[in-house]
């Protein structure tokens, strides 16, 4: 018999993906598995909880995975699930469970992978969406207005262009403006805010004015988690912050202060250009906060110390750091690498900036699980 229920398994985490989803189609939010149909999102730190809540559901369900993880590990996935969703989900998605509820033939639909007779199959990638025909959130599930998706960088660690593709979309400051209006503060989604407009590669501070100057209330800009690449920060750019914006901080992506680091990672900036941005962010009237990741593959103990440099000279510029550990995401190319460790003596100093005031977030070397074990 055909599937009526359609239900989604809320995770407060991924509230912004349920909200976007929620504007494509109908569906119950749930807190357990039920039968029906069951719709899950999943970031990678989620998946080995996920996976055991649906290994022991017990219901009357097909399982359908989608997000970050499951793009990026089909195959591991499909142990748990019954099909996943890979990549973008507003059209596959609704086709899927379309095809399922009918009882149809789910291996015409592009974009997802499923088991066939032990062997995984995928149907084929499906084209980039027009992000100004599927809007942002529908209300009462609410999110941040996602103004752009895709990268024109290879960052060897992130997962946004192999999950968007490398050619940046924009929504339309037309279709922008018409979510606007839900908001009195405007949270302004990108994997580079100072990149609306543009091909990503070069800045275009007159499409950023553009959007700014249309839209109204409080508008944070270049804030987490769409943080800015330093080499984007220019004086016009800041000034347009500081004409149009309500925030403060500008978040900026470093990631090392090793140029070694740098270059082996694709991240196709200096670290003369972060200390460059944070100057300019400082001297504009505006923090800069930003973010450094310990343990990448390859990072030297002297690498490291290049970092505490970085940081040193930030927070005497009076900027802020967030610190992170590397974590492997799947689907990157270094999915199946391991963190490097930090020396003692980086960790001593780490915690003693982060006693200080002086930085947060969170470098102990621990070991993540991305996998269930058997």
């Amino acid at each position: 018999m055909p599937c009526r229920n359609v239900n989604f398994r809320w995770n407060p985490k991924n509230r912004f993906s349920i909200a976007a989803l929620a504007a494509v189609m109908d569906f119950r939010l749930v807190k357990k598995p039920e039968d029906g149909i069951m719709l899950y999102s999943i970031a990678s730190p989620q998946a080995p909880q996920v996976f055991r809540e649906v290994r022991s559901a017990g219901t009357d369900s097909v399982f359908i995975a989608g997000g970050p993880h499951p793009s990026g590990c089909p195959a591991e996935t499909l142990r748990y699930f019954d099909y996943v969703v890979v990549g973008e989900g507003e059209e596959t998605l609704p086709e899927l469970v379309s095809a399922i509820r009918k009882g149809g033939d789910v291996s015409c639909v592009k974009g997802i992978a499923f088991n066939d007779n032990g062997k995984v199959v995928f149907t084929g990638k499906r084209d980039e969406i027009d992000m100004d025909k599927y809007p942002p959130f529908r209300p009462p599930l609410f999110g941040p207005i996602e103004i752009t998706r895709g990268c024109p960088w290879s960052c060897a660690y992130c997962q946004t262009p192999r999950l968007f593709g490398r050619r940046m979309r924009h929504r339309s400051i037309e279709a922008i403006c018409k979510y606007d209006k839900f908001y009195e503060d405007k949270r302004l989604v990108s994997p580079n805010a100072f990149a609306y407009g543009s091909d990503g590669i070069t800045p275009d501070e007159k499409a950023v004015e553009s959007l700014l100057r249309s839209l109204s209330g409080n508008i944070y800009f270049g804030t987490f988690p769409s943080e800015v690449r330093p080499e984007f920060v220019t004086p016009g750019m800041l000034e347009l912050v500081n004409t149009y914006c309500a925030n403060k901080e500008l978040h900026l992506g470093g990631q090392s202060g090793s140029d070694r680091v740098l270059k082996a990672i694709h991240r196709g900036h200096t670290a003369a250009q972060v200390l460059s941005a944070v100057q300019m962010t400082r001297d504009s009237g505006l923090t800069p906060v930003v973010d450094f990741i310990f343990g990448l593959p390859g990072e030297r103990e002297e690498d490291q110390h290049l970092t505490l440099d970085c940081i040193g000279s930030i927070i005497k510029e009076g900027g802020k750091v967030r610190a992170h550990y590397f974590m492997p995401l799947p689907g990157t190319e270094l999915a199946d690498t391991k963190p490097e460790k930090l020396s003692p003596e980086i960790e001593k100093l780490l915690g003693k900036l982060a006693l200080g005031g002086k930085l947060t977030g969170s470098w102990s070397d621990v070991k993540t699980k991305n996998h269930v074990g058997k």
